[in-house]
């Protein structure tokens, strides 16, 4: 929309309407949509809302954002509110989250820097909104294809041979069919999470029966990770950095919740199993010497959390950076934890904070927000495996070592917290000069 020049006669200059700010508060109210929908953290939605209705000359101290829903308010600023031209403006909208798809959050977050450049006119701007919500996520084969990849490399990961990580590619490939054409279809969140799991444990144990893998332990370690609510945990702990506490603590609430579909699910399997065979399979935390090298670690880390990076709808040419920086993360864990003496919960908080700032790093040359790159660095770090060992001791009444695994699991994710909190307090000069894509 080309601006039109309005004489004022009160001040005895030229004021240059933009646009009708009402459609103003609807363009910035749309890119606010997909990037919560997407998966953005409630700063950045904010933040993109407000530099969009800033440029076009509307008050932007209106936007009010939960972690699942969006209202939007404004006035005329710098527009004239005669004539035709509403001057006041009021939107509310319930953002539901499907599925995340950081590519959408990346191109919002470049489109609003056009706009804040003075590269993109409000028409321009809503079309390129209409095309962003119109992409659709990625192939079903390479979404299947990348939970393969990740169960299989987080397998090694957490201790897996050889054997085990082929058991847990071929069940997260199977896995991920049934999460797309069944589970996300057909089912509610909570029993989706529930019957995706149950699904996962019990296709390893028969994987594992008929001789596939060697460690069931292991092999359901790694084909649970694709189940895990990465995502909404990262994503609170960022919130409650920027203190939006209500916003924060419902998105951690929403990770406990799948932490706890994922544990009814395997509890289940267990106790189905047990049925058939006299009791609760006895299992034992065992780490292959195949896959135990450094080297090896580093680049099944890689593959995992580029996978995952997949996963998350990142660009392709991300998929690389994405893979290294979690293979840093992962690699100083385990070099703290066996050279130096460190326990994994400070071995965590070290390796955590070395992926966010890292990530922030990152996101300078390749120009997108450091959340893409944290959400899939912090994989390899994510307490899965305590979630299932908490879960396994649970269903087989060792509650004192239940109640271990379930109190390191929880120190874990605590020392992730504190790891992005401060590696996130670290000022933005220190990476940029600019704040474009922090």
């Amino acid at each position: 929309m080309e601006p039109t020049i309005i004489n004022e006669k009160n001040t005895g200059h030229d004021v240059t309407q933009e646009a009708d700010f009402a459609e103003v508060l609807e363009v910035a109210s749309k890119a606010g949509h997909i990037l919560l929908e997407n998966g953005a953290e409630i700063s950045r939605v904010e933040d993109i809302m407000s530099r969009i209705a800033s440029h076009f000359g509307v008050d932007s101290g209106n936007f009010f954002v939960l972690s699942n829903g969006i209202f939007t308010t404004g006035r005329a600023n710098k527009i004239t509110k005669s004539g035709a031209q509403a001057s006041t403006y009021a939107n509310v909208e319930f953002i539901p989250l499907r599925g995340i798809q950081l590519s959408k959050v990346v191109a919002v977050n470049r489109l609003s820097y056009d706009i804040s450049n003075g590269r993109t006119n409000l028409a321009e701007a809503r079309e390129r909104l209409d095309r962003i919500a119109a992409e659709g996520q990625k192939p079903t084969w390479e979404q299947i294809l990348g939970s393969g990849l990740g169960a299989g490399g987080f397998c090694a990961v957490f201790g897996g041979g050889w054997m085990d990580c082929a058991a847990a590619l071929v069940v997260g490939l199977l896995l991920y069919a049934f999460v797309l054409w069944v589970g996300n279809r057909y089912m509610s969140k909570i029993v989706g999470g529930i019957c995706n799991a149950l699904v996962a444990t019990l296709l390893c144990v028969a994987c594992w029966r008929m001789g596939f893998g060697d460690s069931l332990a292991n092999i359901i370690i790694g084909a649970i990770m694709p189940l895990i609510p990465g995502v909404p945990f990262v994503n609170g702990v960022r919130d409650l950095a920027n203190s939006d506490y209500l916003a924060g603590f419902t998105r951690l609430t929403d990770a406990m919740l799948g932490f706890f579909c994922i544990a009814v699910g395997v509890s289940l399997s267990f106790l189905l199993d047990g049925s058939l065979h006299g009791g609760v399979v006895s299992l034992s935390m065992t780490v292959n010497p195949g896959t135990a090298h450094l080297l090896l670690q580093a680049l099944a880390a890689f593959i995992g959390t580029a996978a995952f990076a997949l996963l998350f709808g990142i660009d392709r040419e991300h998929y690389v950076p994405a893979g290294v920086i979690g293979a840093i993360g992962w690699t100083l864990y385990l070099i703290l934890v066996r050279n130096c003496g460190a326990t994994p919960v400070v071995a965590t908080l070290a390796a955590s904070t070395l992926v966010c700032i890292v990530s922030r790093m990152a996101a300078i040359p390749y120009r997108i927000p450091a959340q893409g790159f944290l959400l899939c660095g912090i994989f390899p770090l994510v307490p899965g495996a305590g979630v299932f060992w908490f879960t396994y001791y649970f269903t087989d009444s060792q509650f004192d070592l239940s109640m271990q695994s379930g109190l390191l699991a929880g120190k874990i994710a605590i020392a992730i917290v504190l790891g992005i909190i401060l590696a996130m307090e670290l000022p933005q000069r220190l990476f940029s000069r600019n704040h474009r894509t922090h």
